[in-house]
């Protein structure tokens, strides 16, 4: 199983739909969010040089936004 982290803040709706997606695929993940905790906050900015999210690692593989596709092709999930 793939180690998947999410950096997320409440308000996110692109973050609502990959969780959305990880849930409906019974992926397991770590929600760390970047409005509360400074330390995730900058280890995400670190990893991504991103400021938006959500940022997605998968296994050290990052994804920023909402892509469908490639979440999908990191963790193996076929299209239904």
């Amino acid at each position: 199983m793939s180690k998947v982290i999410i950096y997320t803040t409440p308000s996110c709706v692109y973050c609502k739909m990959t969780k959305a997606f990880f849930k409906e695929n019974n992926v397991q993940y770590e929600e760390k969010d970047v409005s509360q905790d400074a330390v995730a906050r900058d280890e995400m900015i670190a990893k991504s040089n991103q400021m938006g999210v959500p940022v997605v690692d998968v296994d050290g593989q990052l994804t920023v936004g909402f892509d469908k596709e490639r979440l999908s092709q990191l963790l193996n999930i076929k299209p239904r």
